[in-house]
């Protein structure tokens, strides 16, 4: 971005601090807003983000990173009115970190790959003051997703397998561990040996440079979609989903993977 389009962006920032100071002031349901009250519609805000990300809609993407940037600005101006913090010291803050953690940038650190400079990250937020290199972690996160985050991190002090195929044969025995307590039908063992399952999985899909939420949240998208299809044609024979065989239903679920 030029000097002319810093200065623009600059512009436009400014206006939107000057709309939420109107906003805060005039409008009776901005005026009610409270860090608590925010917290689930900023969620919210994410997950629809996420969703624009996976349909690789750049239009809808724009138009959510908007609405997450508007959530910040309102954060920064709730905390400026309790003179706990505003927008300067939000980015303040940032910048600072930013420089702090990329020495191969501003300092005299050399790095030879995007994986030594997440190691770095890792052990310049361990020297900040962080006890665990796990704490970072949100305990609020989907597991699936916080399951890839852990392993992330603990790969960035140096603690992972080699290679990927010591990997797969972490999944292989997780899987037989699940298969035999399936047959002893200990239903806490099961449990155990299922997650262990998953977690192994997830922790391959790193070394095959796969994001196991995005693939798992595409597979779901295209499973609603064949079986809408299923609904579709089953209601357009004037037919009842529930007494069909699975066989009939099959024959539309083929249909609906030859249109994708």
């Amino acid at each position: 971005m030029g000097k002319d389009k810093h200065k623009e962006a600059l512009e436009s920032f400014g206006k939107l601090l000057e709309i939420m100071d109107d906003l805060r002031e005039k409008c009776p349901w901005d005026k009610k807003q409270t860090y608590e009250t925010l917290r689930h519609l900023t969620i919210e805000e994410t997950y629809e983000l996420a969703d624009a990300i996976i349909e690789n809609n750049c239009d809808e993407i724009k138009k959510e990173v908007g609405d997450l940037l508007l959530h910040i600005v309102f954060y920064a101006k709730i905390g400026s009115e309790e003179k706990a913090f505003d927008i300067k010291d939000v980015i303040d803050s940032l910048n600072e970190k930013l420089i702090r953690r990329h020495p191969h940038i501003y300092g005299d650190e050399k790095v030879s790959s995007s994986e030594q400079v997440k190691e770095n990250w890792e052990q310049i937020k361990l020297k900040e003051g962080r006890k665990s290199t796990l704490s970072g972690v949100p305990k609020t996160l989907p597991a699936l997703v916080k399951a890839y985050r852990i392993q992330d991190k603990a790969r960035g002090v140096g603690f992972d397998w080699e290679n990927r195929e010591q990997v797969w044969k972490k999944v292989e025995e997780e899987i037989e561990e699940l298969k035999e307590e399936l047959k002893n039908n200990n239903r806490e063992r099961i449990e155990q040996e299922f997650g262990d399952t998953l977690f192994a999985l997830i922790n391959y899909s790193r070394f095959i440079d796969v994001n196991p939420e995005s693939a798992l949240e595409r597979t779901n998208k295209k499973f609603i979609n064949r079986f809408q299809y299923i609904e579709e044609k089953v209601l357009q024979q004037g037919k009842d989903l529930r007494k069909m065989t699975l066989k009939e239903m099959d024959v539309f679920w083929n249909e609906a993977k030859k249109q994708e």
